[in-house]
């Protein structure tokens, strides 16, 4: 491992070209087209929040029946969370507070409320430009509304987007996610067993389980897919919630504190934190960002893939549920777990990427170590096993796109062994590959987005326009 490290490939995959991603595209794309957007939109994220919220999470449990080849709506953003609420929240809102210091938080935020526009377009622009396959099952996403909304002439972008998705499917969304897994409970087994040596042997067995029970749902198909995250998500997001709001009325004592750390340390870190921490201004931007983008995956083009399979009123409806999806995995479940850490008081090795073991200690400050530590495990297993389900279907659907349905088989073959690839390799070297596709992603759909934002503008002016004030 340690000549992966030292290659010329991964130095350019994990710096270089990890700089431009998101230091040079994503980042300002993320700052520029949500300022644009929210202007554009007339801060329909702000202006109609409430409208919002009564026609997504208001009407989520409907009883609806989907036609052939869609999803309920229910389906589709559980399925698109799945692909969100996932070690992203937990493993990376850590990350983010430790490389970053507290203020990264507040970049979190700042991201989140403009990510939530730049979600409602994507998911209006899949549903707007969506098709049906072979199969006559809904496909779309920013390959489809590339293609369709920009022209026959654009397909070169829209397989650009494609090729670099499928890429990052074994990223973010397999390799992290079964990394995460097996490290919690590495951390869970050290809790009960200490100096336990029989870690390589779990990892492979945790791995190809993963596997497995991959493989039994992503070959089921799309509605396979959602059937299951319909019943996981809400249950998993709610018991989650409930651990951290344990954890921080049990040291209500230090909330204002913890707000006062966030907004103090968000414009002078090293004046909060001491300038032996290492953690500058920019460290709290950058971190606060790329983490909540890992998290709640806006502008990246991902989610949209899922939005297009649902069954809907029209696009517009549709695109209401990736303000939802954005408010409930980043504003919410991270901000719990950014508090839970910070509250809770535990020690934080700044400048130093951890794994799930700072959440842990904090929830073993009112749970105990070792019932924290099996908690922890228990969730990071369920947020990132409905992860690698989101992005099994994102992967299936950008090579389907590419090379046909043929191809997607073999596809959710190779995804379903780098399941185990995950499982038993060094957590920086994925979370560092992981980062560097998930940028590259974001050049091809922000390049639509703004090629397609006056169609977005015009979809939510007529559709405001018939709504009763």
């Amino acid at each position: 491992m340690e000549a992966i490290y030292e290659s010329w490939l991964y130095n350019f995959l994990a710096g270089s070209l990890n700089n431009f991603a998101w230091l040079y595209v994503l980042l300002p794309c993320v700052f520029v087209g949500g300022l644009y957007f929210t202007v554009g939109t007339r801060a329909i994220q702000f202006g109609h929040f409430g409208y919002a919220m009564k026609n997504t999470v208001g009407k989520m449990f409907n009883k609806n029946e989907a036609g052939h080849g869609a999803v309920t709506p229910l389906q589709a953003v559980t399925t698109a969370l799945a692909a969100t609420v996932g070690t992203g929240n937990i493993v990376g809102t850590s990350q983010a507070i430790a490389m970053g210091g507290y203020g990264a938080v507040f970049w979190l935020w700042l991201a989140a409320m403009l990510g939530m526009v730049i979600k409602y377009a994507e998911a209006t622009l899949a549903v707007e430009y969506r098709e049906r396959n072979a199969h006559g099952d809904w496909v779309g996403g920013p390959m489809y509304y590339i293609q369709n909304g920009m022209g026959k002439k654009w397909k070169w972008l829209a397989c650009t987007f494609a090729a670099v998705a499928a890429i990052a499917c074994f990223g973010i969304g397999n390799m992290s996610q079964a990394n995460a897994i097996v490290g919690s409970f590495n951390d869970t087994i050290s809790a009960f067993v200490p100096g336990f040596a029989g870690q390589t042997a779990v990892n492979w067995i945790l791995g190809l389980t993963l596997a497995v029970t991959t493989a039994l749902v992503l070959f089921g198909g799309i509605k396979r897919i959602g059937s299951v995250t319909e019943k996981l998500i809400p249950v998993m997001s709610l018991v989650y919630i409930l651990a951290t709001l344990a954890v921080i009325l049990g040291h209500i004592g230090n909330i204002g504190q913890a707000f006062g750390l966030i907004f103090r340390s968000a414009f002078t870190p090293q004046a909060v934190l001491g300038a032996g921490s290492g953690i500058l201004l920019k460290n709290a931007v950058v971190w606060g960002l790329r983490r909540s983008a890992f998290s709640n995956e806006a502008g990246l083009g991902s989610a949209p893939i899922a939005h297009a399979a649902a069954e809907c009123e029209g696009s517009v409806q549709q695109g209401l549920y990736g303000i939802f999806e954005v408010f409930m995995d980043t504003l919410v479940i991270c901000t719990l777990t950014a508090l839970t850490i910070i509250v809770s008081g535990v020690d934080i090795e700044f400048g130093v990427k951890p794994g799930s073991s700072l959440i842990t200690a904090a929830f073993s400050t009112v749970l105990g170590g070792k019932l924290a530590a099996l908690f922890v495990a228990v969730c990071l297993m369920l947020f990132a096993y409905s992860t690698i389900l989101g992005w099994s279907l994102y992967g299936t659907r950008c090579v389907e796109y590419l090379f046909g349905i043929k191809a997607s088989k073999v596809y959710q073959v190779l995804f379903i062994v780098v399941i185990v690839v995950g499982s038993v390799s060094s957590l920086d070297f994925v979370w560092d590959i992981a980062d560097t596709f998930n940028g590259l992603m974001a050049i091809p759909n922000f390049i639509a987005l703004f090629a397609l934002s006056p169609k977005v503008f015009k979809l939510t002016r007529d559709y405001f326009a018939g709504v009763k004030k």
